[in-house]
């Protein structure tokens, strides 16, 4: 989730503009082979927050009947990030210092036509989501694609300026900046929030603090936003999607994202996780670890906060909810703690209190949940 992502004021800003983009992409995509589904989940619930001016639509070729995903925009800031999401697509299959072979969704299209970026790749297939599976399979598939993007690690110059050409770089310097933005941002979204403001303080000491262990472990293949809806299992292999948040920083950033999410959507692979750092790489490797986590959580944080204003009823509601629930959780991490039990259940029952129907359907969708019944 990348806080700097331009967002839309209002829902009904977001559905005037996706009714708008629609309107103008389906007869370019039925020209170039592709039909879309009749129900797109992918412009629905929460979606406005978070989308910026680039819808992602599910389809399928014409041709042969392939499902696909489709990327589309008529604007600059999301033909840019579908642009960039191809450009390091293409350099991960040519870089000559990763230790593992990534797998990544087939391409099937990239072009620029009567103002819109297109960009179409297979859509992956898979008999269970990453949350069915048992809780032993979950670790090894989540811990060997932790390995694999560790397998790539810019160590020399040459590969430094590969990297420089196609996807972001970040090191102390840059992750401390982003936390006192994030920190600057949401305090001033949510003016009177003592307890956001005074925790944000400390997490931000802490990380000046250990900035050389947040430098020490960077210069690795990373994602920032590494959650099972990013993921897709097929067979015993773990495809990565959305190419735009990848970028090389410290190693721990895309743990920290798949920890944090965990928390509340399966608690038992999050602490195992976390377990295995600390017992298997050491307290150094750990603290990193930690770090990370407070740094995602800042993303969050500027992100629910900045909703404040976006948002009224159950949604705005929700937005304070989480804003709550996650300024708890940096204090846990800060005081290295797991976060107790009845602070995530409450929380969990509250949202689902407060989702729409139209969000509760958006997310069995990107969790893929929307084909398996669930006991």
């Amino acid at each position: 989730m990348q806080a700097n992502r331009q967002t839309h004021a209002s829902k009904e800003a977001w559905v005037e503009y996706s009714t708008r983009e629609l309107k103008g992409a389906s007869p370019i995509l039925e020209k170039l082979g592709f039909t879309l589904d009749t129900t797109q989940v992918h412009t629905g619930g929460e979606r406005y927050l978070m989308s910026g001016h680039k819808l992602v639509l599910t389809g399928r070729r014409t041709s042969d009947n392939k499902r696909v995903v489709i990327k589309v925009s008529s604007y600059a800031s999301g033909s840019k990030e579908i642009e960039d999401e191809h450009t390091a697509r293409e350099v991960l299959k040519k870089i000559n210092f990763a230790y593992r072979n990534f797998f990544i969704p087939q391409e099937l299209l990239f072009t620029k036509k009567d103002g819109y970026t297109v960009d179409v790749t297979a859509y992956i297939e898979q008999e269970r989501p990453f949350i069915m599976h048992e809780l032993e399979e979950q670790f090894f598939l989540a811990l060997r694609a932790f390995e694999t993007q560790e397998g790539v690690h810019a160590t020399t110059y040459s590969h430094a300026a590969t990297i420089r050409e196609a996807f972001g770089t970040m090191g102390a310097r840059e992750y401390i900046q982003t936390f006192r933005m994030n920190m600057e941002a949401s305090v001033a979204n949510d003016r009177g929030n003592k307890e956001l403001a005074s925790t944000m303080a400390d997490a931000l000491a802490f990380m000046e603090e250990h900035r050389t262990i947040i430098e020490r472990y960077s210069g690795f293949l990373t994602h920032n936003d590494f959650v099972p809806h990013n993921l897709r299992v097929s067979g015993k292999e773990v495809y990565l999607l959305d190419y735009s948040a990848i970028l090389f920083g410290n190693k721990y950033e895309s743990w920290a994202r798949f920890l944090n999410f965990m928390i509340h959507h399966n608690r038992p692979l999050e602490l195992a996780l976390a377990n295995y750092v600390r017992t298997n790489r050491g307290p150094e490797e750990y603290l990193s670890l930690r770090l990370m986590r407070l740094h995602i959580i800042g993303i969050l944080l500027n992100f629910y906060t900045s909703g404040l204003g976006k948002t009224e009823g159950d949604l705005h509601a929700m937005m304070r909810l989480r804003i709550g629930f996650w300024t708890r959780v940096m204090q846990t991490i800060l005081d290295d703690k797991p976060v107790p039990e009845e602070v995530i259940a409450p929380f969990l029952e509250e949202q689902e209190r407060l989702r729409s129907a139209e969000e509760k359907a958006r997310q069995k969708e990107i969790l893929g949940l929307e084909k398996v019944r669930v006991k």
